[in-house]
């Protein structure tokens, strides 16, 4: 199959046929990953992501933890202290 690749506002877009995309299992909307292959564009579906938790996020932070006061200064608006 052959394409052209065309002007889409301030970038370059192609249109990729329903049926190609149906037959990879991609659709419309879907989340891709769009990798350089030396010459090459590789197009990856992106899975769909979990929600992180807290032990995600912290897995690999080793230092100590101190809170601490923070100014945020004096209200500006109508906001109730």
């Amino acid at each position: 199959m052959q394409a052209t690749i065309q002007k889409w506002g301030n970038s370059q877009g192609i249109r990729i046929p329903k049926a190609f995309l149906e037959a990879v299992g991609m659709g419309e909307n879907d989340l891709v990953e769009i990798n350089r292959d030396d010459d090459n564009i590789v197009i990856t579906k992106i899975k769909e992501k979990k929600g992180l938790t807290l032990e995600d996020i912290f897995k690999d932070y080793d230092g100590e933890y101190e809170t601490e006061e923070f100014d945020w200064g004096s209200p500006a608006g109508k906001e109730v202290w």
